[in-house]
């Protein structure tokens, strides 16, 4: 899977806000500098993240960002969606769309397989347990094998 950088700002600004829930809003600004993430692109992110129902936006002197709902409801699989589209799609379709014939036959299936695993991580994991740094087990059971961290 590649992970666009839209999509990387898109869950760090959602877990910024996460770690501020309770607080005022948040301004745009201070989501930028405190995730390193340039403001024109932010600013573009949050609008989408607002029109997917996962941010409001106050205005006036005390103004900016909010989540719009608990933390613990929004997955990150919420988040890449929201600015992303589906989760994992071939040639642009999901994957259930595509056909194939002959000795490719049982591609379909590695494809959905591939879909599920992904799923299986992203939508079990929340914006708070990124923010309050403890993931599901089965998460960090999985990111503990060293043979993950290498590049291949």
């Amino acid at each position: 899977m590649r992970i666009s950088a839209k999509a990387d700002y898109a869950v760090r600004a959602m877990v910024e806000l996460a770690a501020n829930a309770g607080e005022k809003p948040v301004k745009a600004e201070r989501l930028a500098t405190a995730q390193g993430i340039p403001l024109n692109f932010l600013e573009n992110i949050l609008g989408e993240l607002r029109h997917a129902g996962l941010v409001r936006s106050h205005r006036g002197a005390e103004g900016g960002f909010r989540l719009a709902r608990d933390p613990a409801l929004i997955s990150v699989a919420d988040v890449i969606r929201a600015v992303e589209g589906p989760l994992a799609s071939v040639r642009g379709a999901p994957p259930e769309e595509s056909q194939y014939d002959g000795a490719s036959e049982a591609l379909l299936r590695v494809w959905i397989a591939v879909r599920a695993n992904l799923r299986s991580v992203v939508e079990h994991v929340t914006v708070a347990d990124v923010a309050g740094g403890k993931l599901p087990a089965e998460i960090d059971r999985l990111a503990d094998d060293p043979d993950v961290w290498v590049t291949r």
